[in-house]
């Protein structure tokens, strides 16, 4: 019982949406969420709910990380909005409250939405570029 105090930090599991890719993918994006660091942008790292291999979350408010997802809209015509941060291309989506960043030219989607609070929002891609490079493969570059 104490392991699980001390594994949440004293802080409710946060919410969030999680998807239903097929069994390959979630294959290959467990040990991708697995692989993320401890902290974003020093927002430590907190739990999720319903409990998933395909999310995690990190601060309050929460920059949330899935894994699995489909391509957003609009990101078919996006090769002249793909930027690149420490070798991982993104595509970048504002949202209500931030921005949404979605891996672009890799073999799994991965989605990071990032609150303003984190202003400048892509800081965050520079705490994540590791793993994904290291658990993504590259299929096309950023051009």
């Amino acid at each position: 019982m104490l392991l699980t105090v001390v594994a949440g930090c004293g802080s409710d599991p946060v919410p969030v949406a999680v998807p239903q890719p097929a069994p390959e993918v979630v294959e290959a994006c467990t040990p991708l969420v697995k692989a993320l660091p401890a902290k974003i942008l020093d927002a430590e790292r907190r739990e999720t709910d319903p409990p998933s291999p395909l999310t995690t979350a990190y601060g309050d408010p929460p920059i949330e990380i899935t894994c699995g997802v489909s391509p957003p809209a609009g990101m078919a015509q996006a090769q002249s909005q793909c930027f690149e941060v420490n070798g991982v291309g993104w595509f970048a989506n504002e949202a209500g409250n931030g921005v949404i960043f979605t891996t672009i030219g890799r073999r799994l989607y991965v989605e990071i939405a990032v609150p303003a609070k984190y202003a400048p929002e892509a800081n965050a891609l520079t705490d994540v570029s590791d793993a994904v490079k290291a658990h993504n493969t590259l299929i096309t570059p950023c051009t």
